[in-house]
């Protein structure tokens, strides 16, 4: 189930670029912003998305597994494929979110996690994808007052991560964690509180932060 994610920053998102009801589509876009779990988390919370896709992108590999790119070498991102009704949410609203859900200024990685696979990025089909993208880019740069050094990127074959990946989230599963056996929501909530997501994104976005509630 989607919920809505409320504040003033959301609201004034809901006044810019919806389409008619007649003309809705299924639209994606591509985003990079650390833990893979986490901008699914974010992202399938947004009224008009439809689905959020924890996956793979931007590297050489064919169909890469999770310990091929979290070991690093394949130039693979952990990234998030977006479906969303384009009726509902503009992609504008979801570029103006998405850098106010992540530490733009990193290029080393995100919050607890560090490497290659962790950095952020856009991965931007078409030109009109990467004009709204370094629009929103500038937009968000000006906003925070600091570098954002979050590349737009050509967007290359995106590959779904494996199944456990997925809605990891919600999952009700057992795993086994540094803090002992958790079902499996419980483990994603702690290892967001642990790795500093959200107090990070506060830190930064203050009360534009879009997600930083968790």
């Amino acid at each position: 189930m989607k919920h809505h994610v409320s504040g003033l920053f959301l609201a004034a998102l809901s006044l810019f670029g919806a389409a008619s009801p007649a003309a809705a589509e299924t639209r994606e876009l591509i985003f990079a912003g650390g833990c893979f779990w986490c901008v699914e988390a974010d992202f399938e919370k947004v009224t008009g998305v439809r689905e959020a896709i924890s996956g793979y992108t931007g590297g050489a590999l064919a169909n890469p597994s999770y310990k091929q790119v979290s070991r690093g070498g394949t130039g693979h991102y952990e990234a998030v494929r977006i479906l969303y009704d384009d009726s509902r949410v503009s992609a504008e609203d979801l570029y103006a979110l998405f850098f106010r859900s992540i530490d733009p200024t990193d290029a080393g990685g995100q919050f607890c996690d560090r490497g290659d696979s962790y950095r952020t990025a856009i991965f931007a089909n078409g030109p009109a994808q990467k004009r709204a993208a370094m629009a929103a880019k500038a937009q968000a740069q000006a906003a925070l007052g600091q570098t954002i050094v979050t590349p737009v990127l050509q967007a290359s074959r995106f590959w779904p991560a494996e199944a456990e990946h997925q809605d990891y989230y919600k999952g009700t599963g057992l795993v086994l964690t540094r803090f002992g056996p958790l079902k499996q929501s419980s483990a994603y909530k702690r290892y967001r509180d642990a790795c500093g997501r959200d107090a990070r994104v506060r830190a930064l976005w203050g009360s534009a932060a879009a997600f930083a509630g968790g």
